[in-house]
């Protein structure tokens, strides 16, 4: 006799997005499982890494290949699909589909097109490795992967330095010492920050302590391996009040002055200093610009 699917006739033309293990098997869900089994096709990162993970709970739904490469080429291929009253399933290679990962831009074009999305809860690396940080859970910011490119990594660092929430990165273990030189240049050598690694595997691991403190750390071990997650603590109000105070004794100075002093005591480019100088003064970023570029109308 066969078996009876739990999908009833309202769920046809819809995509799933099932969150997958990040290390342990053992945190797939029952109706993870239930939902792949019972699809009609898998949306897969990469189909040779889901097969592992298909073939380890007995799933044996097809696969079809829907990444960052070729997803414009696959989407006319789903929606007909999902037209067709068919029920999809998306994953990624680990984790939470469309959280630095492929997905997003799949969930708005099925939400244009008018068909459901349906998310189901699961592992996540973000909010796995948060609430184990010993840092404010209350405010917290997802960064995601930042930039590889130093100049854009210092000015994306540069726009977070004031924020009082968390922040959690993804970060390659072959760039995570180098991003932490420069957290420490942006944020200060005091700032908490705590280094996940392997999370949920058997090396997991919790480097919690001051930039300096686990650079020091990395610096004697800089074979690092495995996934990477760190988080930072927000800025202090101590912090702020004394970034105010050393700021003060600017204020005197014409605007242009200030850009180009936070540009070489800081090293950021001119955007970022422009930025910091507009918040320093309560300042609209325009009218900065215009007095560092000598624009007629701008302060001087």
């Amino acid at each position: 006799m066969q078996e009876q699917k739990s999908f009833q006739a309202s769920d046809r033309g819809r995509l799933y997005l099932v969150p997958t293990p990040i290390g342990n098997l053992e945190d797939m869900t029952f109706r993870a499982v239930t939902t792949l089994k019972e699809a009609d096709l898998i949306l897969s990162e990469d189909t040779r890494n889901t097969q592992k993970l298909l073939n380890h709970f007995d799933i044996s739904t097809k696969q079809l290949s829907y990444h960052k490469f070729n997803h414009q080429e696959r989407l006319a291929t789903i929606l007909k699909r999902l037209e067709e009253g068919q029920v999809l399933a998306q994953v990624s290679d680990a984790g939470m589909p469309a959280i630095s990962d492929p997905g997003a831009d799949l969930v708005q074009a099925v939400i244009q097109a008018g068909y459901a999305v349906i998310p189901l809860p699961g592992p996540n690396a973000a909010l796995t490795a948060l609430m184990a940080s010993g840092l404010d859970t209350q405010r917290f910011l997802f960064v995601g992967f930042p930039p590889r490119k130093k100049k854009a990594l210092k000015e994306t660092l540069a726009d977070l330095k004031g924020d009082q929430a968390t922040l959690i990165f993804y970060e390659s273990p072959y760039r995570v010492r180098q991003t932490l030189k420069s957290c420490a240049e942006v944020f200060g050598n005091d700032r908490q920050v705590v280094v996940v690694r392997e999370l949920t595997k058997r090396f997991e691991e919790f480097r919690r302590g001051t930039l300096a403190e686990v650079l020091a750390y990395y610096e004697d071990h800089p074979e690092i391996k495995g996934e990477i997650c760190f988080m930072l603590a927000g800025q202090s109000e101590e912090e702020a009040q004394a970034e105010q105070a050393a700021a003060a004794p600017n204020a005197d100075l014409s605007l242009r002055d200030q850009v180009l002093g936070r540009m070489a005591q800081e090293g950021l480019t001119s955007k970022a200093a422009i930025k910091a100088v507009a918040k320093d003064q309560g300042l609209a970023k325009q009218e900065v610009y215009a007095a560092y570029h000598q624009i007629e109308g701008g302060q001087g």
